[in-house]
């Protein structure tokens, strides 16, 4: 028996176990999906809409392009009451209510008063109202030119609108594009750019270390002892099953990158530095998930303390929240765990467009980890197989 063929055995066993797989591939997009949709939106404003009773088009006109705003999030609610309800019970920051009559005052050059109600302890709520101001503002630009318009060439008011929103929609934009030059930001973006990654470092960790409780089954019902029967090395078998260790880790790193990449359309930053650090990454996985087959007893005991060890250095390292907003203490005792440094890369390469280099230390300390961890764990699992101790 060869290492690929124990490592060829090891993968096979592994992909046949549902409950595997379901912690390798459905689990984590799972959460990549509740944590992407909770962290996200924080850059839109909640607003109630509350449509004009007797609405014209230049109400209509109005409301849509309050519920298209790209600041806004608008939900319509069919009476003031109903939306007064859901901003006291902080389901929304502001409530937008159109008036009654909006077309006829506006025809009639009356001065039109948009309320914005808010609740007075929201700062969000203060904050939306320039969102919305800002976009009632370019909504009133083109009432003001229709009205210019009819009075020096005369003309109907609609016609004059027309004529304004089509000069509108011709002219050039002036395009403003914001760009950070050497950009320092200690946060992942929102949304699922911010949960997929993190994810991928929880849980490449954590599969790997129930991962152990196969080698550890392994061990305990002799098939070691019979393979060393049969002449096959010891240093045989620990190098084939850290390769399929290795190769399941890489496979539940790309499977997220994959999905991130597809279906949340996460951008992953540079593809070099990217692939460097979950190879990394997978390596220090790979370490960790055979040490504990190497460790534990029996398989219980894996499936016990492994999720402990995986989401309390997941939690401490950043996989969680962002060390940036912890105290300092804190964030130091957090670098003592691979998994700070693994988001800290992930950060410099999504929110600072890093390359390579930019990551070289985090890379060099996870590379660190990473053999420090399969060399203890080759040592201790060779260690069992050859003196015997299967259990």
């Amino acid at each position: 028996m060869t290492a690929l063929a124990v490592t060829r055995a090891t993968l096979a066993r592994m992909l046949r176990d549902r409950t595997a797989l379901f912690f390798m591939v459905l689990l984590p997009v799972a959460i990549i999906v509740v944590i992407g949709v909770t962290v996200s939106g924080f850059d839109q404003f909640r607003i109630g809409l509350v449509p004009a009773a007797r609405s014209g088009p230049v109400a209509q006109e109005l409301t849509s392009e309050l519920r298209d705003a790209p600041g806004l999030r608008a939900r319509t609610y069919a009476t003031e009451d109903d939306a007064r309800t859901a901003l006291r019970r902080a389901e929304l920051d502001a409530v937008v209510v159109v008036p009654d009559g909006l077309d006829a005052d506006v025809r009639d050059g009356r001065t039109v008063t948009v309320r914005v109600l808010v609740e007075p302890s929201g700062s969000a709520g203060h904050s939306a109202v320039t969102s919305v101001s800002a976009v009632v503002a370019d909504h009133a630009a083109g009432i003001q030119a229709a009205r210019f318009a009819g009075d020096v060439t005369g003309g109907s008011f609609d016609d004059n609108l027309a004529l304004a929103r089509g000069a509108d929609r011709a002219a050039a934009p002036i395009a403003v594009r914001a760009e950070t030059v050497n950009g320092q930001s200690d946060f992942l973006p929102l949304g699922y750019s911010y949960s997929t990654p993190t994810m991928l470092v929880l849980f490449v960790f954590i599969n790997a270390l129930a991962g152990g409780a196969a080698i550890v089954q392994t061990r305990r019902t002799g098939v070691y002892a019979r393979a060393l029967a049969a002449m096959v090395g010891a240093r045989t078998l620990v190098f084939g099953e850290t390769v399929a260790y290795l190769l399941l880790a890489v496979l539940q790193s790309l499977l997220i990158v994959g999905i991130g990449a597809l279906a949340f359309d996460v951008a992953w930053g540079d593809p070099l530095a990217a692939g460097v650090l979950v190879a990394v990454w997978a390596l220090v996985g790979t370490g960790a998930g055979v040490l504990a087959g190497a460790l534990f007893r029996t398989p219980e005991q894996v499936h016990a303390a492994g999720p402990a060890l995986g989401i309390g250095p997941g939690m401490l390292g950043g996989c969680m929240w962002p060390l940036a907003l912890v105290p300092d203490w804190l964030s130091t005792v957090g670098h003592a765990v691979p998994q700070a440094w693994a988001v800290d890369a992930w950060t410099t390469l999504l929110s600072r467009d890093g390359d390579v280099t930019a990551i070289l230390r985090e890379l060099t300390v996870l590379a660190a980890f990473a053999a420090v961890l399969l060399t203890v764990a080759s040592l201790s699992l060779r260690s069992r197989l050859v003196t015997g101790s299967g259990g």
